[in-house]
């Protein structure tokens, strides 16, 4: 009998939670806990700052469970039988698209030459200028501030504000006041102690009175404050924003770079504009390399801005999971390759790409070499002529369809909110150790303006602070612009220095942020 009464309150209790709607609450609550729906919310309230009315568009194509991607061939195969393969598919070769639109977009612009019109802008008409961005930023770092605040509270700036825009007869009760904290403020006259002695007065404002109790309801107000308890370790989203706004008046040398180098040897395929189609997985050859390498089609371009030569001496500093480094090995120019990553079991995922696409890496004895090193701390200098610094970021489109190791946890809060300063950090020690002449390119796989034009510029302002090298910055838009056929990128969201991939539906690559610096001296 106990037990059946135990049942039917138990019921009773799962029926009222359904009929007013707690159960709903409750599963509302758990999915907005789940990292996933964090990192979301998190782009809805930020990248929809910076991107505004576009922001549907790339929100959209992000949360895709199928995005682009192009297939790079594997020069350590039968290279011949995997092109025809992947021509059968219908799939371009990436260069030969390049070559032919590089051409058109030539007699375009020789046509507007000879007919008098104006050159187009080295960025779009209605491009965000970088104060634009600077002054989003600061409004949402306002905001965060103001919800931290009671409502009614007024800042200084405020405050002063509501003071002007008040009338007249205020503005006297205002010079009232003024007067009254003068008088406070004034000199206090000096007099013989024993004449205050006579008539000594006590404070009793400080005096904690029997009546009260010792309670710490009572003593809060004599005993100050040293930090709040629970926010000992707490950081704020806008700390961050910082690193966009404090490098902002040191001056960079902007150059243009008029074309984007394919290295003969490459050979990378992918589907027309919104053809989004499948590459069948890669398979093994008669040599038990794999025929291919699928990847993002934003993450070539890094490898491309660096514009390998053959005999050049490559670092990659953060290259896990290897895709890059490969890509660069398949250009068939770097003399030596170091693939570094700070964490091991990382590396090995390196060390497994190296394996099934190169084969017995003791035929690479010298010339490719795998370090596990914090990239802060490589200290060789003058060595490398080209340095790859494709850094650890937020992984936006990652962080949106999958639970581990994700970002937006919880547990790694400060962690994602510290990753500017290590940013800034890596390729800070890229630029230090970069031969003269010699090509630094930094990327992200990240839409935020903070973690791509911000960090650049902190960290080339430190660079000449502390080591007074000049270095220059390329502007690759035109030589971009005959990849517009298949790319969207982001040149009008005021991006200063770098170049952005911005996904969307038919072009859904990225995102994918690349700066390609060069050390003059």
């Amino acid at each position: 009998m106990i037990y059946i009464l135990r049942k039917i309150r138990v019921n009773s209790l799962i029926r009222g939670c359904r009929r007013y709607g707690i159960g709903k609450d409750l599963k509302e609550l758990k999915r907005k806990n789940i990292p996933k729906e964090k990192a979301l919310a998190y782009f809805d309230d930020f990248y929809q700052t910076i991107y505004g009315a576009m922001w549907p568009a790339i929100r959209e194509a992000m949360l895709c469970e199928r995005h682009k991607y192009v297939a790079v061939v594997n020069n350590f195969t039968e290279t011949e039988k995997v092109i025809e393969k992947l021509q059968l598919l219908g799939a371009m070769n990436v260069g030969d698209l390049y070559r032919v639109h590089k051409e058109n977009y030539e007699e375009r612009k020789r046509r507007r030459i000879e007919e008098g019109l104006p050159e187009k802008p080295a960025k779009s008409v209605g491009a965000i200028e970088q104060s634009t961005i600077a002054d989003k930023l600061k409004a949402k770092a306002e905001e965060e501030l103001q919800s931290l605040l009671p409502p009614d509270y007024d800042t200084a700036e405020r405050f002063l504000e509501k003071r002007k825009s008040k009338g007249q007869d205020q503005d006297e009760d205002y010079e009232e006041e003024v007067m009254k904290v003068k008088k406070l403020l004034d000199p206090m006259q000096m007099r013989p102690l024993e004449e205050d002695l006579k008539s000594p007065k006590v404070d009793e404002n400080r005096i904690v009175k029997p009546s009260t109790g010792l309670t710490s309801t009572a003593l809060h107000e004599f005993v100050p404050a040293t930090q709040l308890k629970g926010l000992d370790d707490y950081i704020l989203e806008s700390d961050q924003y910082q690193y966009y706004k404090d490098g902002s008046d040191f001056e960079i040398k902007v150059e243009k770079e008029t074309t984007l180098n394919f290295p003969k040897h490459l050979k990378i395929f992918t589907f027309e504009e919104g053809n989004n189609s499948r590459f069948p997985s890669p398979r093994r050859g008669q040599n038990g390399n794999f025929d291919y390498y699928l990847m993002d089609g934003g993450s070539i371009l890094p490898v491309l801005a660096l514009d390998l030569k053959p005999g050049d001496t490559m670092l990659d500093m953060c290259a896990a999971p290897g895709g890059k480094s490969l890509v660069a090995l398949q250009t068939l120019c770097p003399r030596v390759l170091v693939c570094n990553d700070v964490k091991l079991s990382r590396l090995h995922d390196v060390d497994s790409v190296m394996h099934e696409y190169l084969g017995d890496l003791e035929h690479w004895d010298g010339r490719l070499f795998l370090t596990n090193q914090d990239a802060r701390a490589i200290e060789d200098k003058d060595i490398y002529n080209k340095i790859l610094v494709d850094v650890p970021c937020t992984t936006d489109r990652l962080n949106l369809h999958t639970e581990e190791n994700n970002l937006f946890k919880g547990s790694r809060v400060k962690e994602r909110l510290q990753l500017p300063e290590i940013q800034t950090e890596i390729l800070l020690q890229a630029l230090k150790i970069i031969a003269p002449g010699g090509v630094v390119v930094y990327s992200t796989c990240s839409l935020s303006p903070i973690q791509n034009d911000g960090v650049v510029q902190m960290a080339l302002k430190r660079c000449y602070e502390e080591t007074q090298t000049t270095m220059v910055v390329k502007d690759m838009y035109e030589a971009l612009a005959p990849l517009r056929c298949i790319y969207r990128f982001g040149n009008d969201f005021g991006f200063k220095y770098g170049n952005i991939v911005v996904p969307i539906r038919k072009h859904n690559w990225g995102p994918l942020y690349f700066c390609k610096i060069v050390r003059v001296n």
